[in-house]
């Protein structure tokens, strides 16, 4: 397997250090313009979101395990994650969009979407993933 490009490489550091609740309350990674659409449904801004986990009464995540993280670089500015997770028993298919700014490459837009058993990226059904770089980090 070949190195990911340094665009790509610098998407997926930063997607891995969002995985800890502190760096994403800082909203050093977030784009102005970020917007979030979780599990549930809900939509999410950098406003929401940074006042939703910097609250006093903020549900404190345990560790999150990232695996099968797959990025490509669509144009200059531009940087296409998708991933699965794994929280408390809960696993979820993800995708990110990175765009390059002058502060470096900060997270645009990401979305969550739970799954249960069933096929899998590994599955021949689901090539359009491709095979990815198994990666973990966790989030205390």
């Amino acid at each position: 397997m070949t190195e990911p490009s340094p665009a790509v490489a610098a998407a997926i550091e930063g997607e891995l250090r969002l995985l800890d609740p502190a760096v994403r309350a800082s909203a050093e990674l977030l784009h102005p313009d970020f917007r979030e659409i979780d599990p549930g449904g809900r939509l999410w801004t950098r406003e929401t979101i940074i006042a939703s986990l910097t609250a006093d009464d903020a549900p404190r995540p345990g560790p999150l395990t990232a695996s099968r993280m797959l990025g490509v670089r669509l144009c200059t500015d531009l940087v296409h994650l998708t991933f699965d997770t794994e929280a408390r028993g809960i696993r979820s298919h993800r995708s990110s969009l990175w765009r390059l700014t002058p502060k470096g490459w900060r997270l645009y837009f990401h979305q969550a979407t739970p799954f249960a058993d069933g096929p899998s990226v590994d599955d021949p059904s689901a090539e359009e993933w491709g095979p990815g770089v198994p990666t973990t980090g966790r989030a205390g």
